[in-house]
Formats: C-alpha cells, sequence, structure tokens
C-alpha cells in the first residue's frame, strides 16, 4: 500500500484559501499551514508569471494568470492530505483586474461561483510593509481589505479573518480551520 492509497477521495479533500491585500503573510501562512496539516500548498501562480513580465500586466496576462491558479489547484489536489491549502485563488485576477482595468473578464466572473473552497482566512493587514517588486499598492492596503470582504460577502462564501502577529497569527490560523473541520 503507498502513501496516495491512504489520501481521502479527492472529492472529501476541503480547499483552504488563504487570501488578502499584499503583504499580509499568504505565502509564510501557506507554508506554515501545510506544515502543520502535513499536506501541500498550492503556490499563487501570478506571482512568478508576474516576475517574468518586462511591462505591467495585460488584458491577456489577468486571463493567463487565472488559468494558471487553476491549473495549479488541479495538479496539487491529488497530492493532499484531507486539505488543499491555497496561497490566493483566482479572485485576485477579478480584483485587480477590476482595478486596473475598471472590469473582469467575463470568463473569470463565469467561473468564479464553479470553483468555491470550504473555508477562506482572509490575512489582516495588521502585519507591517513589506517591500516587494511585485507589490505595489503600500498606501492602498485598506481599500483592499474592503474589496476582499466585498467579493468574499457576495460570493457567499465562509470566512474567517485571521489577525495578529508572530506566534498568534498563526494559532488563530489553525484555530479557524480546527473549528471548521471539526464542525
Amino acid at each position: 500500500m503507498t502513501t496516495s492509497d491512504l489520501r481521502p477521495p479527492i472529492s472529501d479533500i476541503k480547499k483552504i484559501a488563504i487570501v488578502g491585500p499584499e503583504s499580509t503573510g499568504k505565502s509564510t501562512m501557506s507554508a506554515f499551514l501545510a506544515e502543520h496539516y502535513h499536506t501541500v500548498w498550492v503556490p499563487e501562480f501570478a506571482r512568478d508569471y508576474c516576475a517574468a513580465l518586462t511591462a505591467p500586466p495585460t488584458w491577456q496576462d489577468e486571463i493567463n494568470m487565472f488559468y494558471g491558479q487553476i491549473a495549479l489547484e488541479e495538479e496539487y489536489l491529488p497530492k493532499a492530505n484531507k486539505v488543499l491549502i491555497c496561497d490566493t485563488t483566482f479572485i485576485t485576477v477579478k480584483i485587480w483586474s477590476d482595478y486596473t482595468f475598471g472590469r473582469s473578464p467575463q470568463e473569470v466572473l463565469d467561473e468564479l461561483p464553479k470553483h468555491p473552497y470550504d473555508l477562506y482566512l482572509l490575512l489582516s493587514i495588521d502585519l507591517p510593509w513589506e517591500e516587494d517588486p511585485l507589490r505595489d499598492f503600500p498606501h492602498m492596503r485598506e481599500h483592499f481589505m474592503e474589496v476582499w470582504h466585498k467579493e468574499l460577502k457576495e460570493l457567499g462564501a465562509k470566512y474567517v479573518v485571521v489577525s495578529g502577529t508572530g506566534p498568534d497569527r498563526y494559532e488563530s490560523a489553525v484555530k479557524a480551520i480546527d473549528g471548521f473541520l471539526n464542525r
């Protein structure tokens, strides 16, 4: 019997999305949670994609990032152990497209309700901003936090805001996931 034989069916795997504005520790939180729950985490497709761009993202780039994020999740799902931790979701494409272009690609809007997550952890902006060449809006964190609340509410998503710093932040995330899994 192999390790993959012990995994639950893909349909039983709970998808946990780690979302929030820039510089809220999503990737660090995702790595921590994956280790804590002995599973895998899906990296943010847009990060590597944007790092390779030589100009600001275009409308087509946003569509490419949408499809790339979905493909990554599909690739990692069979490797998950009870939960799949997702470092952001393609809702980010909607948020950035709305901000940058004033609207979102229709295929993103059509697919949003078809790709639900079982729980979203919305990371608060209470961490200090960290400079990064791929981050653009240090003075708009409050705005984007409000946008995340709005988007998640419009989806009817189950979400928990995770705040605090250091170990408290991680403990809050684990408590939220454990509460969800044990309900």
